[in-house]
């Protein structure tokens, strides 16, 4: 057998995808993953990288060229990393997540469970609520863009057909005003103060947006009074600008000092019927539409109904636990972050749910001594973690509560897949599970899994009536 080497060029069929959208062929027994190409496509590939298992290459020369290849909608891709399935139809990229999610349930949990369905977004234009540009420079002057794939370089984006229309209106305003009072973008390498990053955030329910100005040092006031003006008039959706000042080195994007500088810091936006209030700290999902068939899913998955006793863990602002109450269960959530329990609690008054929740600033351990402690036992816990997903100790705790039903929701598989397999262990089976897409045009995927405390129980909490585009789909992948 040849020895694959850098710079080999090899004749292969694509017959896979990475978690990043890559394709992936099979060489002399190693992966090979190849950005740009598609299932079933053939190429010429030139080899750029060989470890003792993987490799990865690059394609020369297209021999054979997939039916579901588009010619992308966006100049900046692939450079941006922002997306990654803007060379592939819509069907296959849904095809694309849905292996992704099932591969990483056997593949890292083990598991029986197959995801028969991704529910497809109705409309993946300008779809996302909250964008976060990064700002920096490009031959001398202020730009605006996104990272390009594992790295920190800038890719200036002027268009971006995943955002909305003021969000592109925004940032131009402030890129402008940069350059026209002489404010600098920051530079850390170089250790220059200046702007980091803009943050648009629009409600779909009013149309109104907030901008945060990120910066490592706060500019001047008239500065900011030029930045306001011009903001007021470029951006007539905007209904408040905040400043954050963080100087701290590092990725960490919100952190430091908030203030607002004009109008109101907060938005309000509406998910399955219920209005929430959002600071820009907030974490809320930035597709609504989906977010509410992803919460309709779980919220048919728990089986709730009137009095059911429910525990739901980073809760955030509250938009699972107050979904649950609206459906009439009692509800405890529980959030480390004191101003996300804040809002949760505004939330709940705001929607006349008081009554029926109550939240707690802690974690999950503390949460289940403090149910232990009430004698409170949940018949239904919801989890919806971080992409780091759910340490041993929170899966622990979650379990020795001996609830009936957990509802996990995951916008990491491969995490998802390591805890499922973990819950098993502390006797709860993996009994159904709904892929959704969240993000058209990434490699990202949502998915809600309900495990059951017995294996034999799974019928009795399995909503029945699901969207026939779910079982279309499964038909065509």
């Amino acid at each position: 057998m040849q020895e694959l080497k850098k710079n080999d060029i090899r004749t292969a069929r694509i017959d896979g995808y990475t978690a990043e959208g890559a394709g992936v062929c099979h060489i002399d027994g190693r992966a090979v993953f190849v950005p740009g190409t598609l299932r079933g496509e053939e190429w010429e590939i030139r080899i750029v990288k060989v470890t003792a298992s993987l490799a990865w290459g690059r394609g020369e020369k297209r021999l054979v060229a997939s039916p579901a290849r588009r010619e992308p909608d966006c100049a900046a891709y692939p450079r941006c990393g922002g997306c990654a399935a803007r060379h592939m139809s819509y069907e296959e990229e849904l095809s694309m997540k849905l292996l992704r999610v099932n591969d990483a349930l056997e593949r890292i949990g083990g598991l029986d469970l197959r995801i028969p369905e991704i529910l497809p977004a109705g409309d993946d234009a300008r779809q996302r609520r909250k964008v976060i540009f990064n700002i920096g420079e490009a031959d001398g002057r202020p730009a605006a863009g996104f990272y390009r794939a594992r790295s920190h370089d800038i890719v200036p984006v002027a268009e971006c057909p995943a955002v909305p229309e003021g969000a592109l209106r925004c940032v131009r305003a402030v890129l402008d005003w940069m350059e026209a009072r002489g404010i600098p973008a920051r530079d850390e390498s170089a250790g220059r103060d200046g702007v980091r990053h803009v943050f648009y955030r629009s409600s779909r329910r009013t149309g109104q947006a907030v901008v945060v100005l990120i910066v490592s040092k706060a500019p001047k006031a008239p500065d900011l009074e030029a930045l306001t003006e011009r903001l007021r008039r470029c951006c007539p959706e905007m209904t408040g600008l905040v400043l954050n000042v963080n100087p701290a080195r590092g990725n960490t994007i919100l952190a430091g000092e908030f203030r607002t500088i004009w109008g109101e810091e907060s938005l309000t936006e509406s998910l399955c019927g219920l209005d929430f209030s959002l600071s820009p700290r907030s974490f809320f999902q930035v597709n609504p539409s989906q977010a509410e068939r992803l919460y309709g899913r779980a919220m048919d998955y728990a089986g709730i109904c009137e009095g059911t006793r429910a525990l739901d863990l980073y809760c955030g602002t509250g938009t699972i636990a107050l979904c649950m109450a609206k459906r009439g269960a009692r509800v405890i959530g529980a959030e480390v972050i004191p101003a996300a329990v804040a809002n949760a609690r505004e939330n709940a008054a705001r929607n006349g749910l008081s009554d029926r929740c109550e939240f707690l600033c802690a974690d999950a351990g503390e949460a289940a001594e403090e149910l232990r402690r009430r004698d409170a036992r949940p018949e239904v816990i919801v989890v919806d973690p971080p992409r780091k997903g759910l340490s041993p100790a929170v899966i622990e705790a979650a379990a020795s509560m001996a609830p009936e039903r957990i509802v996990y929701v995951s916008c990491d598989p491969g995490t998802l897949a390591r805890d499922l397999a973990l819950f098993r262990d502390r006797g709860y089976a993996a009994a159904a599970g709904t892929a959704v897409d969240m993000f058209p045009r990434t490699s990202h995927v949502e998915t809600v899994v309900l495990l059951c405390r017995k294996a034999e129980q799974a019928d009795r909490h399995i909503a029945v009536d699901y969207e026939p585009q779910g079982r279309h789909m499964e038909k065509r992948l």
